[in-house]
């Protein structure tokens, strides 16, 4: 009689341990990593196309991230060949008026022709015409036509990577200030800024971070 008391304790604990396992695996199915929503950051590059631009296309093609570059135009006449590189790898190109003038400082009529004259060379070369736009300085008013359907990119972690030429320094601000929904600044003008970009990309992706273009954030980004 005993015999059969202690079988049937032995059989009813293991039905429980497999009760468990079975409710344990579940659960792991459920939060997994797959299902938990990767952190958004966007890096962005004003000032280019330069020399040093193909070495970053190169590092971003290699790493699967997509960025958006907000060209200016007196750098886009001489390097066609690189913004045709960035559209087919399916990067957003934006403006950041030809000559980098300050909008508000010169009159409505100049500002619009400066915008203008980008937006043409850009859908000139891609086909398709520009939808957002970085005004120099972030200075910017809603009164120019020129802006209507633009969408208007300003940033919320600024590298200040034209004072910093130190690839470390840069990539540890990067990563420091990174947070969900972020927009970084940075010019593709300046290798360190490059290398910068491409060491943060390495560890942030180990963060859990996703690399996006700046329309696959949220509202709560400095997007106008």
């Amino acid at each position: 009689m005993k015999g059969n008391k202690k079988k049937i304790f032995l059989l009813s604990a293991l039905v429980i341990l497999l009760m468990i396992g079975i409710t344990w695996k579940n659960i792991g199915v459920n939060v997994s990593g797959d299902d938990i929503p990767k952190k958004k950051i966007a890096l962005t590059f004003d000032d280019g196309p330069s020399k040093y631009t193909e070495k970053l296309l190169d590092g971003l093609r290699e790493r699967n991230v997509k960025a958006t570059f907000f060209l200016l135009g007196v750098n886009a006449e001489s390097r066609k060949d690189v913004i045709e590189q960035m559209h087919e790898d399916g990067h957003i190109i934006g403006n950041h008026t030809y000559n980098h003038i300050q909008l508000t400082k010169v009159i409505d009529e100049k500002a619009c022709e400066d915008v203008e004259k980008l937006n043409d060379l850009i859908f000139n070369i891609t086909g398709e015409k520009v939808e957002y736009i970085r005004p120099p300085y972030g200075s910017w008013n809603s009164r120019l036509t020129c802006l209507e359907g633009l969408t208007v990119v300003l940033w919320n972690v600024d590298t200040l990577d034209w004072s910093i030429h130190s690839k470390n320094k840069i990539a540890r601000h990067i990563v420091k200030n990174a947070e969900d929904g972020s927009i970084v600044l940075l010019h593709d003008i300046y290798e360190s800024s490059v290398d910068a970009a491409l060491m943060a990309i390495d560890e942030l992706q180990e963060q859990g971070y996703e690399f996006v273009t700046v329309d696959e954030l949220g509202q709560t980004s400095p997007i106008q």
